[in-house]
């Protein structure tokens, strides 16, 4: 019998499991729900960071651009602070991660499928088979900016609450349109190789690592390494585009400034230094997020399969 090594490194791409559509809904839904829950002040404070556009040089000037007006207020109203847009980003997090999670698996299917064959001829088996599951989440990635707008209102709600101006949901779609959709090149060019990292990060450390030919056969803790692996790369890769990203969708609607001018009026004005600004707290506070979010999908999921 051959050893586990020699196994994984002959995986066929064309060798997925198929879970039931329910179970990968239903446990990437689960994800975004708990994710929502604990994570939601940690994307809060992030998202501020990033739009800061000044030097923090004290804790009171720190304490200002996070908690904004309420930096003076007690304990309680600053933790209260935390959580605008709450409605929009519970509408935004659970889509996000039931789309993500829970469609990546259906690309993945599709091209397993139809080109298995091809992506190990050209990577080699095993190889084959991580570099599909990237590249699947890099086009499940891009399709993503169809719930842009719902990132566009929890950001700005979250960063610029001013952009609202007193008007509801209904009037603010009939007055945007597809203003609400401003950024959308620059979001699709971060999820692409945001997606691909993530995706392909955690194939890859169970490939490698773990030398698995089923992913879905991993342990909750084989899941956790994966997942971190996945999200840290995803992050580092991602984190200009996102600076920039964020920067267009917090302003105030009627600004219309181009994503190119934004990133010329960083370079000279911020240094290039700006396009890494959030970095550390999105590792240290948004990468736990999307890890929990991520590992608790690729958990949840083959057990759900069971059921459903």
């Amino acid at each position: 019998m051959a050893p586990a090594a020699a196994l994984a490194s002959t995986a066929s791409a064309k060798d997925v499991k198929r879970e039931s559509a329910a179970s990968r809904l239903t446990g990437a839904g689960a994800a975004g729900v708990s994710e929502l829950i604990i994570f939601h002040p940690v994307d809060t404070i992030a998202k501020r960071l990033m739009s800061n556009q000044g030097k923090v040089t004290s804790v009171s000037a720190f304490n200002k651009v996070i908690f904004r007006d309420t930096a003076t207020s007690g304990l309680g109203t600053r933790l209260l602070s935390l959580f605008p847009g709450l409605g929009y980003a519970a509408a935004y997090k659970v889509l996000q991660r039931i789309y993500k999670y829970g469609g990546q698996p259906f690309v993945r299917d599709f091209l397993a499928k139809n080109y298995g064959d091809n992506f190990d001829r050209t990577f080699g088996k095993g190889n084959g088979k991580a570099m599909m599951s990237a590249f699947s989440g890099s086009l499940i990635g891009v399709g993503e900016v169809v719930l842009l707008p719902l990132d566009v209102l929890k950001i700005k709600r979250q960063t610029n609450p001013d952009a609202f101006k007193g008007r509801g949901i209904f009037k603010l779609v009939a007055d945007e349109g597809f203003g609400l959709y401003r950024g959308w090149g620059w979001t699709m060019a971060r999820n692409f190789p945001g997606s691909f990292a993530l995706f392909g990060g955690s194939a890859a450390t169970k490939q490698y690592l773990f030398k698995l030919n089923d992913y879905s056969q991993a342990t909750w803790s084989q899941n956790f390494v994966a997942s971190v692996a996945g999200s840290s790369s995803s992050i580092l890769v991602s984190a200009p585009l996102d600076v920039i990203k964020t920067r267009i969708q917090n302003r105030n609607f009627e600004i219309k400034e181009s994503g190119f001018k934004i990133v010329g009026n960083m370079a000279r004005q911020e240094g290039l230094t700006s396009f890494f600004k959030g970095l550390t707290p999105k590792l240290l506070m948004t990468g736990p997020k999307l890890t929990f979010s991520f590992w608790l999908a690729q958990t949840l999921i083959p057990i759900f399969s069971n059921y459903f």
